[in-house]
């Protein structure tokens, strides 16, 4: 784990690729993905179904390492419609009720089209991004205003780092930190979702994730 205090407010980076903010009770995620398999699936794409009964154990985990009450997921919690088979949504109720989390769900790109059948899964859902004390959570990541007060957290790009040169590289999801945009990027949660390789900076810190660690890579000067 990796605890900070990013504009003010405190939050601890876990392994399980989720943030904590503990003055929230709150755990955040973004792009979890469930169904991605199914949806292959049905268009003939040969693809293991384990990944979305990996992804809630690893959910149900950061549960039980933080005792979180509540839960955001910052966009794409399922993939796409043809993907929200049985399996899926009867993994996805179990969860809930294995840990009580109160369940909220930004509307990512993937489920807007989906929203009408969202709210008999246990969700509340918005469509505009949340204000928790300054802490604004939004699927993409906000345009940069001076009218934009706080910390924005969001996710959609799926960041991860590249380590090492030509042909030893590396690439770790991370959290992604732009000091100057006052903006914390989650990795996607789900896993077979690919990552976008961010570019380090000035003011910028990738919180790399490799096994139970939290790794900071920052620019070198």
């Amino acid at each position: 784990m990796e605890t900070l205090v990013l504009h003010n407010h405190p939050l601890t980076l876990l392994p399980e690729k989720a943030v904590y903010l503990p003055q929230h009770a709150a755990l955040l995620v973004s792009d979890v993905h469930l169904g991605k398999s199914e949806t292959f699936q049905h268009f003939g794409i040969p693809i293991p179904s384990q990944v979305n009964q990996a992804t809630l154990q690893r959910l149900q985990q950061a549960q039980a390492r933080t005792q979180a009450q509540r839960l955001f997921i910052l966009g794409d919690l399922f993939h796409a419609r043809a993907g929200m088979v049985d399996e899926v949504i009867d993994g996805w109720l179990k969860f809930l009720a294995a840990t009580q989390l109160e369940a909220h769900l930004i509307l990512g790109n993937h489920d807007r089209g989906l929203a009408d059948d969202l709210s008999q899964f246990s969700l509340t859902c918005y469509t505009t991004p949340i204000d928790l004390d300054a802490i604004i959570l939004s699927h993409e990541p906000l345009p940069v205003s001076d009218a934009m007060p706080g910390l924005n957290i969001c996710g959609h790009v799926h960041p991860c780092v590249q380590l090492g040169g030509k042909g030893d590289r590396l690439r770790l999801p991370c959290f992604y930190w732009e000091a100057q945009l006052n903006r914390l990027t989650l990795p996607a949660f789900g896993d077979f979702t690919g990552g976008y390789t961010v570019t380090m900076g000035r003011e910028t810190v990738a919180y790399a994730i490799a096994d139970d660690s939290i790794i900071p890579f920052r620019d070198r000067p």
